[in-house]
């Protein structure tokens, strides 16, 4: 495609994509007036978990939709339902009511990064693919830092409402950008959707959410038993399927499942920090609110300054294996620092090893993702490009509440400074085996040539398009 035709889908894409992104942040700062104006402050966190639960749940089936039936289509289809859910919890009334729709906008946020992912490596040779993701990965980084700041302006001067509202501009601009610009030839096949497979992923993958979610340790168990049934089950089904919705043959390939496990690792670790860093420096350091997320900036930059340098180093020198192999050592060295924290350290230390675990997270995320997208045949680009995703998104989502569950633990219902100060070290203690494991799967990670020509070209657009 032309320069100017890879640029203008690429923005249309991520326009889409820091919906959801910003979306998140936007809605934890508004959360404290949602509850004081819809009430069910018991259901709080649920407000948060409905919409992963809703985004986890739907990414595989994406993946496998936009193979079928055309990733243009279904890219739209994605904002649309994530629209139509942010305006419908825009009016909500009661919490009930909202926790339905943060579900309906997850769905649609589900399909935002996975086929957008996907259409970006229709598009672009995956030798400059590396490039492209930097630029999305600084994009991410502003849009992390944008929202809290927006979501404080809203409920602020105007109502918690807009934090739903203002996705609508936004999505309806994506929309007008794609149909207009994004054309990728499509060749109608017959379909049978595995429905029994879908329903039990879908299952397996909710029920390690709550599992993750619920503080109860009896809660805990029998959640992880049923997903490990469930997760046999679906096994099972994708042996027997006609057309499964996750072909065993994209887990059989070693590149797919190793690069699943370093989005798992690496969606670990960003969390890791973007949620207790700024908590060591307003309880710890006694910082403000503002001030923490000052703190946190070291942070989202150079994890957006190593996405792109990796991504432009890929592009140059072909080889990929010695970035997610560097940046899980890094990513180690971070959370270890972080470890040593106590309560007479500089906050700028706190900034600095911040910075040291966000390279890391960078070095990783990307490159492994990239990894999957050049691996595997055309065919299973959109199953593949989601799997990956989804392993981020799980790493993402567990991360929180298992590292809560130990800061809880060494607070021993305290919540002086000095309490903090004991108990955080220990977060960032355990989150440092998450590194070392990342640095053993990193090595197992196959080097494989980078192609060079795109999947789809201008000259191809003359077929049928969807």
């Amino acid at each position: 495609m032309t320069p100017r035709r890879v640029v203008a889908v690429f923005v249309a894409l991520n326009l889409g994509m820091i919906m959801s992104t910003v979306d998140g942040t936007i809605v934890v700062t508004a959360l404290p007036s949602i509850v004081r104006d819809v009430g069910g402050f018991h259901a709080v966190t649920w407000v948060v978990t409905a919409y992963l639960l809703g985004s986890v749940a739907a990414m595989p089936l994406y993946g496998k939709l936009g193979d079928l039936y055309g990733r243009r289509r279904i890219f739209m289809t994605a904002i649309s339902l994530f629209l139509a859910g942010s305006m419908l919890c825009g009016v909500a009334r009661t919490m009930p009511e909202l926790l339905a729709f943060r579900t309906l906008q997850g769905l649609g946020s589900g399909g935002l990064s996975t086929v957008a992912m996907a259409i970006i490596a229709d598009i672009v040779p995956a030798r400059q693919l590396g490039r492209w993701l930097g630029y999305q990965g600084v994009i991410f980084a502003a849009a992390a830092v944008i929202g809290p700041l927006a979501g404080g302006l809203f409920v602020d001067h105007l109502s918690w409402r807009w934090a739903f509202f203002v996705n609508v501009p936004f999505g309806a601009l994506a929309i007008v950008m794609v149909a207009a610009t994004l054309r990728l030839p499509y060749e109608r096949i017959t379909h049978a959707i595995d429905w029994a497979g879908s329903a039990l992923l879908t299952s397996t993958l909710v029920a390690i959410v709550l599992c993750a979610s619920f503080d109860a340790v009896g809660a805990r168990v029998a959640l992880a038993a049923v997903a490990v049934v469930l997760a046999a089950a679906f096994v099972r089904q994708e042996r027997r399927a006609r057309e499964p919705v996750l072909p065993l043959r994209v887990l059989g390939d070693a590149t797919v499942r190793i690069a699943t496990g370093l989005n798992v690792t690496s969606g670990v670790l960003f969390w890791c920090g973007i949620v207790f860093v700024p908590l060591f420096a307003q309880e710890v350091a006694g910082v403000s609110a503002t001030s923490s997320g000052l703190v946190l900036m070291p942070f989202m930059v150079s994890t957006a300054l190593g996405t792109s340098l990796a991504g432009r180093r890929l592009e140059r020198a072909g080889r990929l294996r010695r970035w997610p192999i560097a940046g899980s050592a890094v990513m180690a060295a971070g959370v270890a620092v972080l470890a040593l924290l106590g309560e007479s350290t500089p906050v700028v230390v706190a900034a600095v090893a911040a910075g040291v675990l966000g390279a890391g997270v960078g070095f990783v995320m990307q490159p492994s993702l990239l990894a999957v997208q050049n691996g595997v045949a055309h065919r299973d680009l959109g199953v593949a490009t989601s799997t990956a995703m989804l392993g981020r998104s799980l790493g993402s989502t567990i991360a929180t509440p298992i590292f809560g569950s130990i800061l809880e633990a060494g607070l021993h219902g305290r919540s002086t400074a000095s309490a903090f100060a004991s108990a955080l070290p220990w977060v960032f203690v355990a989150a440092i085996p998450v590194g070392v494991v990342s640095l053993l799967v990193a090595l197992r990670l196959p080097e494989r040539p980078l192609r060079e020509e795109a999947r789809f070209s201008d000259a191809g657009a003359a077929s049928v398009t969807v």
